[in-house]
C-alpha cells in the first residue's frame, strides 16, 4: 500500500527548509522554503509537502495520500546555540544550588586571562529540603509543604518548566517523583526527573542532562504538535542525535540536540559509499549554523559531549557544531568586527531579504558579488541576476554620514567596509569552525 502514496524526507534548518518527496511511480522532487514565512505558511515543512501534493494553503495533509514524514530539525540545536529556549527552574537537593556552575572545575584554555563561563541554561533554583545516602538510607525526608511552596513562588512569576535533580536519585527515586508530582500539581507544563532522563551516577552530567531536555523540550514539543496537526493521521517520524528515527511524540530535548546534523552525516555516509570512498571529512554550513563530522568507515558516536558550552550525556553523532553560517549577523562592536553567533534566521533575515533584517554574511557576500544569482522572493530560487540588489544594498554601506542596520546593542563603523567584512566575516567563520 505504501508503494502507492507519497513519502516525505524533510530537513528544517533554522534559515531554510528542504523537502524530498518521493511520488507514488517513484520519482522525486525536491523543493526549498525559508524555513518562516509568516506572511506564507505557518510552518515550512507543512508548506511544502502540500506544494508538492498540490494542495491548497490550510488543506489538510491525510494518510490517504502520505504514507509518511521523516523529518531531522535543527530547532532544538539552534534553540541552544542562540540560548532561546524555555525558561527553566531547577530543583535539587540542599547545598546542591551551585554544582551545576562549579561543575568539574574544567579549564580548557588554561592561559586565557579572562574566563568567560557559558551562560547557564536555568533561571532560577530551589533546594528543597531533602537528602537521601548513597545507598538509599533517608538523611532528611522531603519537606513537601516547603517545596510546593517555592514551586507556586516561581509559577506565579511565569516559569513553566523544571528540572529535578536530587542526590543519589538516579537509583533511589522516591523524593524525584514526589517533586515530580509536586511541580504537576501547581501547573509546570514540563517536568524532567533525572532518573528517567539520565539515570546513572555522576551528580553534575545527570543535572546538566536533565536541565537541557526541561529547556528545550517545551520548545520541541510545539514544533512537533504544530506538525502533527496539520497532518493529522499521517505518520510522523523525527531524526535523533544518536542517527536513528523516533516516533514524533516520544521525542525528546536531550536526544534533539544533533537532529539535523545527524541525518546530514547519514547521507554523507551513504553517497561515499556509493563513490566508494571510505574516508570523508564533512563540513554542513547552513543559514544559522555548521556541523564538521568525519567518517571512516563507520558512524562515530560519542555518549558524553558538549555542544554550545553544554555537557550532556546521551547517545548523538560525533560532530562539532558552531553558530556559524550565511545568515551570522555581522557587528562592529567599536573596535572589531564580529560574526554571530546570532542568526538573522528566516525572519526578517539578512538586511537584503528587504525584510527589515540586520547585516549578515549573505549581505556582504551579495555585496561584493559574490553570488551569481539572487531570487527576487526569498526561499523561491530564480536565475536573476543580483546587480540591482547589490548596487541598492552597497549604497546604504556605512560612511561616516550613513549607518546601516547594525544588530541591535552594537555600533555603526565611521569608515567605509565594503571592502573589508567580506575577508574579516570568511575569517571568523574559519576561526570559530576550527577554533572557537
Amino acid at each position: 500500500m505504501d508503494g502507492k502514496l507519497w513519502q516525505f524526507w524533510i530537513d528544517r534548518g533554522g534559515t531554510f527548509t528542504d523537502v524530498v518527496g518521493k511520488r507514488p511511480d517513484g520519482r522525486l522532487v525536491t523543493l526549498k522554503l525559508l524555513s518562516e514565512n509568516p506572511e506564507q505558511y505557518k510552518d515550512a515543512a507543512v508548506a511544502g509537502i502540500r506544494h508538492l501534493l498540490g494542495l491548497k494553503t490550510g488543506e489538510p495533509v491525510t494518510p490517504d495520500r502520505v504514507a509518511c514524514v521523516k523529518m531531522g530539525t535543527t530547532v532544538a540545536t539552534n534553540a541552544l546555540l542562540e540560548r532561546k529556549g524555555e525558561p527553566t527552574l531547577l530543583v535539587t537537593t540542599r547545598g546542591f544550588r551551585d554544582a551545576l556552575r562549579i561543575a568539574y572545575q574544567n579549564r580548557p584554555r588554561i592561559f586565557d586571562r579572562n574566563i568567560v563561563l557559558p551562560e547557564l541554561l536555568y533561571s532560577a533554583v530551589v533546594e528543597a529540603h531533602e537528602r537521601v545516602g548513597a545507598h538509599g538510607d533517608v538523611v532528611q525526608a522531603l519537606d513537601e509543604a516547603l517545596l510546593e511552596d517555592a514551586l507556586r513562588t516561581y509559577y506565579q512569576q511565569g516559569l513553566r518548566s523544571v528540572a529535578i535533580i536530587f542526590m543519589h536519585g538516579y537509583r533511589y527515586t522516591a523524593h524525584e517523583r514526589v517533586a515530580a508530582r509536586l511541580a504537576r500539581t501547581v501547573g509546570y507544563t514540563q517536568v524532567s526527573t533525572s532518573y528517567e532522563t539520565s539515570p546513572m551516577m555522576k551528580f553534575v552530567s545527570r543535572g546538566d542532562t536533565t536541565v537541557v531536555d526541561a529547556y528545550l523540550s517545551p520548545i520541541l514539543r510545539r514544533y512537533v504538535e504544530q506538525v502533527a496537526d496539520e497532518m493529522p493521521g499521517v505518520k510522523l517520524f523525527f531524526m535523533q542525535s544518536s542517527g536513528g528515527l523516533t516516533d514524533a511524540h516520544v521525542f525528546q530535548g536531550k536526544d534533539a540536540i544533533l537532529s539535523g546534523p545527524a541525518g546530514g552525516i547519514v547521507g554523507m555516509a551513504r553517497t561515499a559509499a556509493v563513490a566508494g570512498i571510505e574516508k570523508v571529512i564533512g563540513f554542513d554550513m547552513g543559514g544559522t549554523s555548521t556541523d564538521v563530522s568525519h567518517y571512516a568507515g563507520e558512524l562515530e558516536r560519542e555518549f558524553e559531549t558538549q555542544v554550545a558550552g553544554v555537557r550532556m550525556r546521551a547517545p548523538m553523532m560525533s560532530i562539532h557544531t558552531v553558530a556559524a553560517g550565511g545568515g551570522s549577523l555581522l557587528a562592529f562592536d567599536g573596535s572589531r568586527f564580529r560574526v554571530g553567533p546570532q542568526s538573522a534566521g528566516a525572519n526578517p533575515g539578512p538586511a537584503s531579504y528587504r525584510r527589515g533584517g540586520a547585516l549578515a554574511v549573505t549581505d556582504a557576500n551579495l555585496c561584493k558579488s559574490n553570488l551569481r544569482r539572487w531570487p527576487s522572493k526569498p526561499g523561491v530560487p530564480q536565475k536573476t541576476s543580483p546587480k540591482a540588489l547589490s548596487t541598492s544594498l552597497c549604497s546604504k554601506w556605512p560612511t561616516p554620514s550613513r549607518k546601516f542596520p547594525w544588530p541591535a546593542g552594537t555600533t555603526s563603523p565611521a569608515t567605509p567596509c565594503n571592502a573589508l567584512v567580506v575577508p574579516v566575516a570568511s575569517t571568523l567563520v574559519w576561526w570559530r569552525t576550527h577554533w572557537a
